[in-house]
């Protein structure tokens, strides 16, 4: 049993090998009884000493049928030898008999050791091949691991795991390199991905077109075009083919920067060993189409509409949004309307961006009854409105005064176990604040708060609007110092705010303490900002500091609007000066036809 024994303390012996080793002990075994009873047969005239021992065997559940043929054999070829050697006449008196003993022993001992010696080689052939497709499985394993981790966004675990399968000396395949890449670019660790993707240019395996588009994709996301046009023209040097799907990405991302013109230079560059050029992208003609809309280019981008018709198999859904939406914000709904119908008629369905496209069109227009219509029907076809549909129809029903509706849609969305993200509730909580209803803002955020959505910077600002509305200064500036509690902070519009109720109050003294409190934490003070103190200044009868701060409004290039100087002419003539009101008029006409800085 010895053999056994070393084998359990052997680490890296797999369950397999214990089965050889099973195999192995029994032969073992039974080398050392057929020894021993062929010495009993020849010296003792025995040759049926072998049945008890092969009944024995046979009757031996564990050993498996394997190791029993190949035990049987040697046991057979022992008992046929001793039996041809073995003297009948059981006398030792003959010279030739010892040498014929001893010849058959020595035969058979050879014999024994020429099947061992064959039986290790061929195990240790086994073991080598279970070796290697161990090696084969823990790659498989270990890739497929990489992969899953990445699909986690553990990221830190999959860099690790693969640090280890390449210090052994294998590499994972660009397949799980990839998701790598993609990993980390979804979690923003770009230079990481770039500095895998040259590792790989390097060591390998080499990066394939999926690799360079995720990187691309991401530099394009954080807005640096140039950084993925510059890995556009490594793709190239490195003899990797762009394919459709980099040019639907770099075009999109040139797009959104207002370069059309390079953009459409460089899809046909791209496309320009196509064989399939003269057929225009779906996608790629989409993204034109979409940025011609949103710069006014309605013509231009009408045209690609038309060569998407004449030449694409099929237009999508997603074809149809884009020309609705830019017919939506050009304010030609009744053209939306119709297109919307065609697509209703070619089989394709609308989905929730089609009708929060015309939602929108028809609240920026004031028919918030046909939105509601619309809001309808859009249940009725099986599309849930999301929370861009409810934004879309609060914020419409606010503008327009109707609370109550404004109120039942949103009593609508936690019905249907949607909570409302913080911006809806803002809406609400901004028109009571607007109609000066204090408590019933108060209220909406009390219930903001049960829902478990937590307030942020423009809720506050709309409930220091709803105070000040009101007349209560005080409770506004207690507010602002309860924000910094709920790890909030003030911005420059809460400041604005307090200011300009401190100077309606003509308080400039507050209102310039709270002034002094915003340069402090770091804001830089807008228009809107010197427009009240400007305002105070003047309802205080302080027009020398009132001529000071309009004259720093100049220098700093804030003046964009009447409003200042419209308060600086109606003081000068109240004051029965109206040469020095005309003044300030002339002065403001020629900065802005100097420009700014003044």
């Amino acid at each position: 049993m010895a053999p056994f024994v070393i084998a359990c303390v052997e680490p890296h012996l797999v369950p397999i090998h214990f089965i050889f080793i099973r195999f192995l002990n029994p032969v073992i075994e039974s080398i050392k009884h057929d020894v021993t009873h062929t010495f009993s047969a020849l010296f003792l005239s025995q040759p049926n000493v072998f049945t008890h021992q092969r009944i024995r065997f046979e009757d031996d559940d564990i050993t498996l049928s394997p190791a029993k043929d190949i035990m049987l054999a040697i046991r057979n070829r022992c008992q046929l030898n001793s039996e041809d050697w073995s003297p009948k006449d059981k006398s030792f008196g003959n010279k030739n008999a010892p040498y014929a003993v001893f010849n058959a022993l020595d035969s058979m001992l050879k014999d024994s050791l020429e099947r061992l010696k064959t039986m290790r080689e061929n195990i240790s052939s086994v073991k080598i091949g279970l070796q290697g497709y161990t090696c084969e499985n823990n790659y498989i394993e270990h890739t497929a691991t990489i992969r899953f981790l990445c699909l986690e966004g553990k990221l830190g675990a999959a860099l690790w795991l693969r640090r280890k399968m390449v210090q052994k000396g294998i590499l994972p395949d660009v397949f799980t390199h990839n998701h790598i890449v993609n990993g980390l670019c979804k979690i923003g660790l770009v230079e990481k991905a770039d500095w895998l993707i040259r590792e790989m240019l390097e060591f390998g395996p080499p990066p394939s077109c999926a690799t360079f588009n995720n990187l691309i994709k991401a530099y394009c996301v954080v807005n640096t075009v140039d950084k993925a046009l510059y890995l556009f023209s490594i793709m190239a040097n490195t003899g990797i083919q762009p394919n459709r799907i980099t040019c639907n990405i770099l075009v999109h991302a040139l797009c959104q920067k207002g370069l059309l013109k390079e953009a459409k230079k460089m899809l046909e560059d791209i496309l320009h060993d196509d064989d399939d050029k003269d057929v225009p992208d779906l996608v790629t003609s989409t993204i034109f189409m979409d940025n011609y809309f949103k710069n006014g280019e309605t013509i231009e981008a009408l045209s690609f509409w038309n060569e998407m018709l004449q030449k694409c198999a099929k237009v999508d859904v997603v074809a149809y949004n884009v020309l609705i939406n830019g017919f939506c914000k050009s304010q030609q709904t009744n053209i939306a309307y119709g297109i919307a119908c065609e697509m209703l008629k070619k089989g394709l369905l609308p989905d929730a961006f089609t009708y929060n496209s015309l939602i929108g069109a028809l609240c920026k227009e004031g028919n918030t009854n046909e939105a509601c219509y619309i809001f309808q029907v859009m249940s009725k076809m099986g599309i849930m409105p999301d929370q861009i549909s409810y934004k879309i129809m609060i914020q419409g029903l606010c503008f327009k005064g109707d609370i109550a509706r404004a109120k039942e849609l949103l009593r609508c969305m936690l019905a249907n176990l949607m909570v409302p993200k913080p911006l809806i509730w803002n809406l609400i909580i901004g028109f009571y604040g607007r109609c000066r209803d204090a408590s019933n803002a108060f209220f909406t955020r009390d219930q903001m708060l049960a829902f478990g959505v937590r307030p942020n910077v423009f809720t506050y600002n709309a409930l220091v609007l709803a105070l000040l509305k009101s007349g209560n200064i005080y409770d506004a500036c207690s507010l602002k110092e309860e924000m910094p509690l709920k790890g909030l902070y003030p911005d420059v519009i809460t400041y604005n705010l307090l200011i300009g109720a401190a100077c309606n109050l003509g308080r400039v003294g507050f209102a310039l303490q709270l002034h002094g409190e915003m340069l402090q934490r770091g804001y830089e003070p807008d228009l809107i900002t010197y427009t009240e103190l400007l305002k105070g200044f003047c309802i205080r009868g302080k027009m020398k500091e009132a001529e000071e701060l309009y004259a720093k409004i100049l220098k700093s290039g804030l003046l964009t609007d009447h409003v200042p100087v419209q308060i600086l002419f109606n003081m000068y003539c109240k004051r029965k000066d109206p040469v020095v009101a005309f003044n300030f008029y002339q002065d403001w006409l020629a900065s802005k036809g100097r420009g700014y800085p003044y």
